[in-house]
């Protein structure tokens, strides 16, 4: 067979010259070879230590210079959790509405008392007690004495016997409503609440 492609162009580079593998190096190149760097390296150290170092200087400098975003702000989130009572213990709503009821009774006992204290201070059992004496008075005998009537030991004794029977029925419609709450809550399913809880 005969080659009709005609002459070949002969490439200098690989016709005149060694191969890369033949190549000897440059007089110059002693040592290893090292490849250019984008960074000049910190004096004082080591090829590979020295790079290192600077890295983590130059991180630890980039962080120190890191200011925070003065803009953000933070929202708190809210956990919200939905329940229902089903059930209301009578024993538990008894003891509780007792001792609620035994605390008002005598918040009220005292309040009498205070009140009674300031109006009589101010005069106004002797200025009412004289006009309905004046106006229920006769010339046999003296008119109505409001002063006696509402003296303080009567008060007391008449807030104190209000206070009990407060307690006693307090406790007793608490107690029922207990009973009566589990019942309809067995029909209807009871009172749902929404709690809340911030982070």
């Amino acid at each position: 067979m005969t080659d009709t492609r005609g002459p070949q162009p002969q490439y200098e580079g690989y016709a005149t010259g060694p191969l890369p593998g033949e190549r000897e190096p440059a007089p110059g190149q002693a040592g290893p070879y090292h490849p250019p760097q984008a960074y000049p390296s910190p004096p004082g150290g080591t090829q590979g230590g020295g790079r290192s170092h600077g890295g983590q200087q130059g991180a630890g400098t980039a962080q120190a210079t890191r200011r925070p975003r003065t803009g953000a702000r933070t929202t708190p989130r809210t956990r919200k959790a939905r329940l229902r009572v089903a059930k209301a213990d009578p024993w538990s709503v008894m003891k509780v509405s007792f001792l609620l009821s035994i605390a008002l009774g005598i918040c009220t006992v005292v309040a009498s008392a205070v009140l009674w204290m300031v109006m009589d201070a101010m005069g106004v059992f002797e200025t009412v007690g004289g006009t309905i004496s004046e106006a229920t008075g006769s010339n046999e005998g003296n008119g109505f004495d409001l002063q006696s009537f509402l003296s303080l030991p009567r008060v007391l004794i008449f807030t104190s016997v209000i206070a009990v029977i407060d307690v006693v029925l307090a406790t007793a419609l608490a107690t029922l409503g207990a009973f009566i709450y589990n019942l309809s809550a067995g029909f209807v399913g009871g009172v749902e609440l929404t709690l809340a809880e911030d982070e």
